[in-house]
């Protein structure tokens, strides 16, 4: 069984992100979407809403499990024996931080192979950064997330307006 990783923070899960799993998804038999936790970011949703968001987002597809981790990428791609790792480039300065990734991972781990993806050019100036920014003037996010993922943001964002 083939198995391929894709990992990210999720922050929230959007339509690159639902696009990058599906193209995945037909290069493997297994797809491991790996919510992993990035102590540099403050996340909008918990590890467990992300992972969360994630299924509701991928349930129609066969062959995808959505996990949590918090270790080195390797050690995940080490435990599972999985062929390679699936990243979304949605630009050239994404191509070079994906490269330097991969680099660093493979001099952990001999093995490691990493597969980058485009993403579609619809979706190259989406981020999950961009989508809470708008969201958070009140902006219309749902040519970047799927709707129940929409009302989660907003939702939040209202929840941490509230406290501010």
């Amino acid at each position: 069984m083939r198995t391929i990783i894709f990992p990210g923070s999720f922050d929230p899960f959007s339509l690159g992100h639902i696009d990058i799993a599906r193209r995945a998804a037909k290069l493997c038999d297994r797809l491991l979407v790996a919510v992993m936790l990035n102590r540099s970011k403050s996340p909008l949703f918990t590890v467990s809403e992300r992972v969360e968001m994630a299924n509701l987002c991928l349930r129609d597809m066969t062959g995808v499990e959505v996990i949590s981790y918090d270790s080195l990428l390797v050690d995940l791609f080490r435990e599972t024996g999985a062929c390679a790792v699936v990243r979304g480039l949605r630009s050239e300065s994404d191509f070079r931080n994906e490269a330097e990734m991969a680099t660093a991972n493979r001099l952990l781990l001999s093995g490691f192979e990493a597969i980058l993806l485009p993403c579609r050019a619809d979706l190259a100036y989406t981020s999950s950064s961009i989508i809470k920014e708008v969201a958070y003037y009140g902006g219309d996010i749902s040519g970047m997330v799927s709707p129940v993922i929409s009302e989660y943001v907003k939702t939040r964002i209202v929840e941490r307006n509230k406290r501010d």
